[in-house]
């Protein structure tokens, strides 16, 4: 139960909520398809890579390495680590609007949360909050990222879903359009685009994978906790968005500000308008401890990738703290430059899901990568110990095989423009898609092929155990 609650914590965010929600019933179609398809399998094959390198570093970079070389295993811990860092403005524009609604008058709430000059300065200040405290050391992080967690979290989806369901017991009026089925047309593509996004809410699962080997009797109790913790974050998910359907008309959903006004909403029936701005705040912590936990997480290891060779010494530089100090500066820079898109695109809504569907891309890729090692180790490295082990070689093709098919699904409609939400010129946006995921996939290469010996770290804290093929081309040598 431990690690169930930890995959929820890790996973569960309420900003994506809105997004669902303008396809009433069917939403809950979605939420199961993408956990059946992308959820448990990414848990579970990731337990297996997790399991069976469990004494050695490198996460992902080892799990596509030992399959497919170093070139590939550099490109997925690359991807892990800059869809991370362009995730961060999409989540703080959601933590702009959180602030801006911490007013009393909705109207001029919903204006400000609007304006981009407003959304720009607060994206870059609190980044770079959370960029400073992580200078500081891991102390401080840990702390916020707790409490946030249960504050700006778990506290609001329960509380989300309790005013759903008073709200209909007491008579309130249902918004949502209940004569649709909870199938979906799934002949029209436009029904499945902005629902591709919905990979995005259950990505990161894969990280637990690294607690597999602190559970007892791990190949019958890691999959129950998997399996515990996905029903949990797929209830959270159906009943919230539910949620919000109840108090919002679907033409009326704001990717960008319905969580906060489907909450006003539901206080104002109650006769309790005092408490929205006290749940504007916690959002918007749980948005600064969501960040700082991304900020040092996914940077910290390609830093220790870097220093195994295959990043120049100028980003293995850190600071007193041992904190990957230029890595997180160049981190931050991207961030900046990425913010300032708010200039140039028709709105912030249109910002926020096209650089939502650029990070669903991003880290399919790596989904995709990491699916395809699974089944390949397996002939690559037969007899090496799996302590958590999927079954035979038919089940890793059927477990690692739909969450392939499922992610690949979700890449290809993350290049369509969403029917519901106004991105301006269809051209521009696949063109920022295509420009953006062929400019980010090309560096890591570009950067691999200039890469020398003199990278690589001198220091034996810093010695990265070899892949298992460097290893039998030693051996042969010999």
């Amino acid at each position: 139960m431990t690690l169930a609650i930890m995959n929820v914590t890790a996973v569960v965010s309420l900003r994506g909520l809105a997004a669902e929600s303008v396809y009433g019933p069917s939403s809950a179609f979605y939420y199961l398809f993408a956990a059946i398809v992308f959820l448990i399998p990414t848990a579970l094959v990731a337990a297996e890579l997790a399991a069976m390198f469990s004494d050695k570093q490198g996460g992902v970079f080892r799990w596509v390495g030992e399959a497919f070389g170093a070139r590939a295993g550099f490109l997925a811990i690359w991807l892990q680590w800059i869809e991370s860092t362009i995730w961060y403005p999409t989540v703080l524009t959601f933590g702009a609007v959180s602030i801006a609604f911490i007013g009393m008058d909705q109207t001029h709430d919903m204006s400000l949360a609007s304006n981009k000059v407003f959304t720009l300065a607060v994206v870059l200040a609190i980044y770079w909050i959370a960029t400073f405290i992580s200078l500081k050391g891991l102390g401080w992080v840990g702390k916020i990222s707790k409490w946030g967690g249960i504050i700006g979290t778990i506290i609001p989806a329960a509380l989300l879903i309790i005013l759903g369901i008073v709200y209909l017991s007491t008579g309130g009026h249902n918004n949502m359009d209940m004569s649709q089925s909870f199938f979906p047309d799934l002949t029209n593509l436009d029904n499945l685009v902005l629902a591709s996004g919905i990979f995005l809410f259950y990505a990161g699962m894969e990280m637990m994978g690294i607690h597999v080997m602190e559970v007892k009797d791990p190949s019958r109790n890691y999959p129950k906790a998997i399996i515990i913790g996905s029903i949990i974050t797929v209830c959270i998910f159906i009943l919230g968005t539910f949620s919000l359907g109840f108090i919002i008309p679907a033409k009326d959903v704001s990717l960008t500000q319905s969580l906060l006004i489907g909450f006003d909403n539901y206080f104002k029936y109650l006769h309790m308008s005092w408490a929205s701005p006290i749940i504007a705040i916690a959002l918007m912590f749980g948005v600064l401890a969501g960040v700082l936990t991304w900020v040092a997480g996914p940077s910290k290891g390609i830093f220790a990738v870097g220093k195994a060779g295959y990043l120049p010494p100028f980003f293995q530089r850190s600071n007193a703290n041992g904190v990957q100090r230029n890595i997180l500066l160049i981190q931050g820079g991207i961030v900046t430059l990425l913010s300032l898109l708010f200039v140039v695109m028709p709105s912030v809504q249109s910002f926020y899901q096209v650089l939502s569907q650029l990070t669903v891309l991003l880290y399919l890729i790596m989904y995709l990568m990491m699916f395809a090692a699974a089944i390949a180790l397996r002939y690559k490295m037969p007899s090496e110990k799996r302590p958590f082990r999927l079954g035979g070689n038919f089940t890793m093709w059927l477990i690692a095989g739909v969450g392939f098919l499922g992610s690949l699904l979700a890449f290809v409609l993350s290049f369509i423009p969403p029917s519901q939400i106004p991105t301006g010129s269809p051209k521009v946006w696949v063109s920022i898609l295509v420009v953006g995921c062929v400019v980010v996939v090309v560096i890591p290469f570009i950067i691999y092929a200039m890469r020398k010996p003199s990278w690589r770290s001198t220091d034996a804290a810093d010695h990265f155990a070899p892949f298992h093929w460097e290893t039998n081309d030693k051996k042969t040598r010999s």
